[in-house]
């Protein structure tokens, strides 16, 4: 354990220090464990640095860690998000501090588990959600500010939902209308009426019909389950700073596939049980959720303190005879053209951006992507883990020397 540790403080001195990511100590050369503590330490020199959507890098992750908490002590990420000081304080102090805690607790519910081998994991080769969306963040960040690719103003939902109409990619439509009215039915004296500006005419809103579930979406679902989504991760060969004349002529690729099954009476599917899906085949396999790393407040995350979500099969809001509705085993239908959907929508809007996560709907009104997400989440899909970690290797050290010319 301490020699692990000590591992992770000398990795962040190095490159903190300005050391090159090929040049990292000597202990974490696999590839996943540098990759790591590369983009650990990249937080710090992103800091400050202007983000693509938002001032700052630490701005966005002041403004996206709000809802995010440390698992079972219901502290919002984004406290330590509050000053450049207290994030160095994060990776140098509470971030081993907390692996540690992890590893104990993993421990104490599997016996056969070593203690040493799983905190090495937790602090230099995790796995877990949060550390591959932080990665796939790090990354994103990067790289736009390193290529200035143009990709990457289809983070703005109207920006992307206009090209995408206009290159004719499946997108939800908005209503073509300069103003709208929401008034309450009883309400008076000037209460309950609220005005939306179209972002047609100028204003900031986009306004859409409410779109429902397809049949077969719907049947795997309560009756008062929100629209629920796909996501589906790719990536782009033709992303690379350094890109050959190859790569240039290369694939988008889907990496992963999740069915984020809505629960009953939310108003999104974020609140979801996460269903892993077979890209291949379609087939839904056993979903889990990571709805512990959002309870926020210390009366409410002391109550899950040492617990972790079980796997199920099930829906857990969807009772029938013999108990709940089995989801795994289930085939989501059209695989095929769903993926190519997505891998022409990257290659045509946005190929010079390296991964995309697509939220898709299979409507009442067919398939349909809602929006992209460029800082994405594989939201506990799995995938092919040495090919991404291949791809985030090269695109990092690209940079790496991008940005010493910079």
């Amino acid at each position: 354990v301490a020699s692990d540790a000590l591992c992770y403080w000398r990795a962040l001195l190095h490159f903190w220090g300005g050391g090159s990511f090929d040049e990292c100590p000597p202990l974490p050369r696999t590839p996943h464990s540098r990759v790591q503590l590369f983009s650990v330490a990249l937080v710090d020199w992103l800091w400050d640095r202007p983000h693509y959507r938002a001032g700052t890098f630490g701005q966005d992750l002041r403004t996206n860690l709000r809802n995010v908490a440390v698992p079972a002590t219901g502290v919002p990420l984004s406290l330590f998000c509050a000053h450049r000081l207290l994030q160095r304080l994060f990776f140098v102090l509470v971030n081993p501090l907390l692996c540690l805690l992890a590893a104990l607790v993993h421990v104490r519910q599997d016996r056969r588990a070593d203690f040493s081998e799983v905190f090495r994991q937790l602090l230099l080769t995790p796995t877990h959600w949060f550390a591959l969306w932080r990665l796939n963040c790090c990354l994103a960040s990067f790289h736009s500010l390193c290529s200035q690719a143009e990709g990457y103003r289809c983070e703005d939902k109207w920006t992307f939902l206009r090209e995408a109409e206009q290159l004719g990619v499946p997108v939800t439509p908005s209503l073509d209308i300069s103003n709208l009215v929401v008034k309450h039915v009883n309400e008076e004296g000037g209460l309950g009426i609220f005005f939306y500006k179209n972002v047609r005419a100028g204003g900031e809103w986009i306004i859409q019909e409410r779109l429902h579930n397809g049949p077969f979406i719907s049947s795997l679902l309560p009756e008062d389950a929100p629209l629920s989504t796909l996501r589906v991760i790719t990536a782009s060969d033709r992303s690379f700073v350094d890109a050959t004349h190859e790569d240039k002529a290369g694939e988008m690729k889907s990496l992963s596939c999740v069915f984020r099954a809505g629960r009953s009476r939310a108003t999104t599917d974020h609140d979801s049980v996460l269903f892993d899906v077979d890209t291949a085949s379609g087939s839904i396999h056993s979903g889990t959720t990571n709805q512990h790393w959002y309870t926020l407040g210390f009366s409410k995350a002391i109550r899950e303190l040492g617990l972790v979500p079980e796997r199920t099969n099930c829906h857990p809001d969807v009772d029938i005879a013999d108990g709940k509705l089995r989801v795994a085993g289930k085939t989501i239908p059209n695989m095929k053209a769903i993926l190519s959907t997505v891998e022409e929508a990257h290659a045509s809007l946005l190929p010079d951006v390296p991964l995309c996560g697509w939220d898709v709907a299979l409507t009442n009104k067919g398939l349909m992507l809602l929006e992209v997400n460029l800082s994405c989440n594989f939201f506990l899909g799995t995938f092919d883990m040495q090919w991404y970690l291949r791809f985030m290797e090269r695109h990092l050290r690209a940079l790496d020397a991008c940005r010493s010319s910079m």
